[in-house]
Order: structure tokens, then C-alpha cells, then sequence
């Protein structure tokens, strides 16, 4: 069995699939690039295979404090949260009081019971650190704008040139990870869409009968895959697809 790694082999698993070469498949170019394109999208929006989380730094700049907002490639779909810009109240400053607190309590932590004291006690610095200066990562994002706005003081609090850590999920890019091309799901897929534009490109011609006796029954092809499709999705949605909560920080 030949490896999909590529966009056209995939298309080529798929015609074969339906019968090419001994069968015509009677589907333009175009469409077959447009099915294509609507089966990886399906499958970048809601296969778990095809999102991967990543931690992203980007340094700020003049045009980022002007607009207010950071830019982000396409492929972002969701944003976690933004780590906070001030070193010292993740701990890592020499004088912050996090860091003389792991400092202090590191070895000892090893003896039982201790954890469970430690735990309570960051979480009771945190409630008081964010009732008290409020919180620091307010963040809104829209995968359609691809723009991370972060509500804070712009030029004091995120100067230029600092460095920022954006956690979210983004999508594999096919032509990177070329083994997505050779998913079972997306090869199904990609397949079952294909072969519903047949079927309509030839209901048109239902019921006419060629040389030799042959008739075109499109719409027998066009129902099984509109049969093939909701299958393949409802298989998705209850095998391979993330829980609703999942991209939640």
C-alpha cells in the first residue's frame, strides 16, 4: 500500500477509491481542490489528532503596543492564557516570595503531609494576590481575527521588546506533518465528499441512458454518500473528537 504523504496522493487514494481508473470519475479539478480543502478543515477543526498544545513566545513590539493587540499565525485556534509579564510573581526573581518559599521548603516537602499545607498555601497567596491587584491576563481572541488583545497597561506593563509566553492549541499544518495526509479518518473523509460531488455533478443527467444500454443513476451515488458522510462525523464526534471543555485553561 502506497504512504499518503502528499496532497495529490491523497487525492489519488481517493479517486482510486471510487474506481479510477476503470471507472471515470466525473469530477472537475476544481472541485476535487475545494473537497479537499473542506475535508482538512473538518478535520484540523474537530479531529484530536490534528491539534497539538504549544507554548509561544513573542517579543513585543512598538507596532504591538500601538495597535494593543499581538498578531498570531492562522493556525491558532485557541488561546489558554498569557503568562504573566512580571517575573517576580511567577517566582522567578531572586526577591520575589514564591522563590525564597520553594527555596525554603524544597527538601522539607518530602516528608508527609507537608505537600497538602504547601498546596493551600500558594493558593491562599494567589486569592489574595488577585483580589488585591486584580487579575493580570485578562485576554480576548478570535481564531477569524487572529488578534490576542490583552487588557493591561500597554508600554508600562508589556514593554517593547520584552518577551511574552502564549499558551493555546494549535493546528497541524498538513504540508509540515505530511502524515496527516495519511489518517485514516481524513482518507475516509476526503473520499466521502468527493463521491457525494459526483453523485451531483451527475443527477443532472439522471435517467439518461448512454451507448450500449448504460444508465447514469447519480442520485444512487449521491445518497450513499450522504449516508457515508454522517456516518464518518457522528463517528468523529464520539471517537476522536475533544471534549467541549477541553481547550479551558
Amino acid at each position: 500500500m502506497a504512504i499518503v504523504n502528499t496532497r495529490q496522493k491523497l487525492i489519488d487514494y481517493c479517486l482510486r477509491n471510487l474506481g479510477a481508473p476503470v471507472i471515470e470519475i466525473n469530477v472537475d479539478e476544481d472541485q476535487i481542490e475545494d473537497r479537499i480543502d473542506e475535508a482538512i478543515q473538518f478535520y484540523q477543526e474537530y479531529h484530536s489528532d490534528a491539534v497539538v498544545r504549544m507554548y509561544r513566545k513573542h517579543q513585543v513590539t512598538s507596532t504591538d503596543i500601538t495597535n494593543r493587540y499581538i498578531t498570531l499565525p492562522d493556525n491558532f485556534l485557541f488561546v489558554n492564557r498569557v503568562f504573566p509579564f512580571n517575573s517576580a510573581q511567577e517566582g522567578t526573581s531572586l526577591f520575589s516570595l514564591d522563590y525564597q518559599l520553594h527555596l525554603q521548603d524544597v527538601y522539607s516537602l518530602r516528608q508527609p503531609g507537608l505537600l497538602v499545607n504547601y498546596e493551600m498555601t500558594k493558593q491562599y497567596m494567589s486569592l489574595i494576590d488577585r483580589n488585591i491587584n486584580g487579575m493580570q491576563e485578562l485576554t480576548t481572541f478570535s481564531r477569524h481575527q487572529n488578534r490576542l488583545y490583552i487588557e493591561t497597561q500597554w508600554g508600562d506593563t508589556i514593554g517593547e521588546n520584552e518577551y511574552i509566553i502564549i499558551e493555546g492549541y494549535e493546528t497541524l499544518d498538513p504540508d509540515t506533518y505530511t502524515d496527516v495526509y495519511n489518517d485514516r479518518f481524513l482518507k475516509k473523509y476526503a473520499t466521502a465528499l468527493l463521491k457525494r460531488q459526483w453523485g451531483l455533478n451527475l443527477i443532472k443527467f439522471e435517467g439518461m441512458q448512454l451507448p450500449g444500454g448504460v444508465t447514469l443513476n447519480g442520485r444512487q451515488i449521491y445518497d450513499d454518500a450522504v449516508q457515508d458522510i454522517e456516518k464518518i462525523e457522528e463517528e468523529m464526534q464520539l471517537t476522536y473528537e475533544m471534549p467541549a471543555d477541553f481547550y479551558v485553561g
